[in-house]
């Protein structure tokens, strides 16, 4: 009969002991390295601002011009993209015109 109260005061002192106990932390995960291969792929962003107040926007890649963002101050922005590379700016969402933009990569030139 005295068992069980010693075994109940055993029980009580030793549960909060266990909850004190430090668990293992798992080891935390760091995302991989990302290695930037040819710096001249990336596209170069060069934001200014014009006479009008229009935020302007040009991308480049390898020193080539083929997107302009133009922002207004009280309009809508938009964009005109140079699709074959030769220097004629058309704009991307004209009406009546999907909104999709078709890769058009140069595999290469002869």
């Amino acid at each position: 009969m005295y068992c069980r109260p010693i075994l109940f005061i055993a029980l009580c002192l030793a549960i909060p002991a266990a909850a004190q106990t430090p668990q293992p932390q798992p080891p935390e995960a760091k995302p991989a390295a990302v290695e930037v291969i040819d710096d001249s792929s990336q596209p170069q962003v060069t934001i200014r601002q014009n006479d009008q107040g229009e935020i302007v926007e040009e991308r480049r890649v390898n020193g080539k011009l083929y997107q302009i963002t133009v922002m207004p101050e009280n309009a809508p922005p938009y964009v005109l993209i140079d699709p074959s590379g030769d220097g004629n700016f058309i704009p991307l969402d004209t009406q009546g015109s999907p909104r999709l933009g078709v890769p058009m990569w140069v595999i290469g030139t002869f």
